[in-house]
């Protein structure tokens, strides 16, 4: 992930950044806010050991250790990086907002328009939900965003 500092100008001016996108029968996508940290902590947590295994070498994320306070902490740092266009974290959640079923990020590349990846909770991978997400998140980051080349490091991408 490329220091969201020097991000300023990743975006155009005028961008408009999706507020909710549906996804599968069931799903959509919103910004993830502070106030998420009840759906998110246990989503996250319950899932640790894998998304160790996936984000923890690059990103010493999630740590055995983080507490319930720690997540909403990162929770806002997104909020407010998302408000000022630096780098975007999408919550993957049911259509009633009770269940956050994972995250996707997207942010500033140094060689690329965008790095993006996403993940779902331990009991959708392989899921209807995955495969929607795996199809989808390509095509809506060219289309909907305008990027031409986007890295996928954590994701199988064709």
């Amino acid at each position: 992930m490329t220091d969201a500092t020097e991000a300023s100008a990743w975006l155009p001016d005028d961008f408009e950044h999706p507020t909710r996108v549906e996804l599968a029968p069931g799903y959509h996508l919103r910004p993830i806010r502070a106030d998420d940290v009840e759906l998110d902590y246990p989503a996250v947590m319950g899932s640790r050991e894998r998304l160790w295994g996936i984000y923890g070498d690059a990103w010493g994320w999630p740590p055995e250790t983080m507490t319930f306070e720690a997540d909403r902490e990162d929770l806002a740092m997104h909020e407010r990086e998302i408000a000022e266009h630096l780098t975007f974290n999408y919550a993957i959640l049911d259509d009633d907002e009770t269940r956050l079923v994972g995250c996707i990020y997207i942010d500033p590349h140094d060689e690329a328009d965008a790095e993006s990846s996403w993940w779902v909770v331990d009991d959708l991978v392989g899921s209807e939900v995955e495969r929607a997400l795996d199809a989808f998140v390509p095509g809506w980051l060219r289309e909907t965003w305008g990027f031409g080349k986007v890295e996928f490091p954590f994701n199988a991408v064709s």
